[in-house]
């Protein structure tokens, strides 16, 4: 009697595995976004306000993790896009301090020295992530932070609407360019799994602090 066999699937490559982290578990899919409590109600523009400051303590310090991480390039495919996405950020970073400046002070929130030490601990995390001395991991971060980054930069936009300001165009590489690098990098699975570690990482650090900010709401409307 013939046995039936399983079709088998194709194996995912590399970037369809990012595409997939940051789509399943980075910002967009943090239960705090997908309440909507960053754009709509009476408090979305307060609770906008303390997401920039505390995204402005994570990311809006030079050397970020791009910028590590483009120390780590040594190979012409990952040196280029490192210096796109580097040059890129860094007007990323110089918005990132225009809002800070034009949201106003930090919400009065319950716990802040406890909160700003969190942040401090996940930058910490994230100067050894993009730091590492395993081929692929910083690279898998720079990649990860480029992904999700697309949709903090909508709350962005979206706190920058409110306030009469007009958002800066966002230059990070596109999705092709960035597919491209992660498919020329990830040549053995020692390297694919270092990318997918420092992308997870990276992604963890973005949840934390989601989950930080969630945290300061609650506590908020308690008060």
């Amino acid at each position: 009697m013939s046995q039936s066999t399983q079709p088998q699937l194709p194996a995912r490559d590399v970037a369809e595995m990012l595409d997939t982290l940051v789509a399943n578990e980075g910002t967009g899919a943090h239960p705090h976004i997908r309440a909507g409590e960053l754009s709509n109600g009476p408090d979305a523009m307060r609770n906008l306000a303390d997401a920039v400051h505390f995204l402005c303590l994570l990311h809006g310090r030079y050397p970020g993790v791009i910028d590590n991480a483009a120390r780590k390039a040594v190979d012409p495919a990952s040196r280029q896009w490192m210096d796109e996405a580097a040059e890129a950020f860094a007007q990323e970073r110089a918005f990132l301090s225009k809002m800070t400046a034009a949201v106003g002070p930090v919400p009065s929130t319950h716990g802040q020295a406890q909160s700003e030490a969190a942040v401090g601990a996940q930058q910490k995390a994230l100067d050894m992530l993009s730091e590492s001395d395993r081929h692929g991991c910083a690279v898998g971060a720079a990649i990860a932070l480029t992904l999700d980054w697309r949709t903090i930069r909508v709350l962005l936009d979206i706190s920058a609407q409110r306030l009469d300001m007009n958002p800066p165009r966002c230059t990070l590489p596109d999705l092709r360019d960035t597919a491209r690098l992660a498919a020329t990098i990830a040549d053995s699975p020692a390297i694919e799994r270092a990318m997918l570690f420092g992308a997870q990482q990276l992604i963890t650090q973005h949840s934390g602090l989601w989950d930080l900010l969630a945290a300061r709401v609650a506590s908020r409307a308690r008060s």
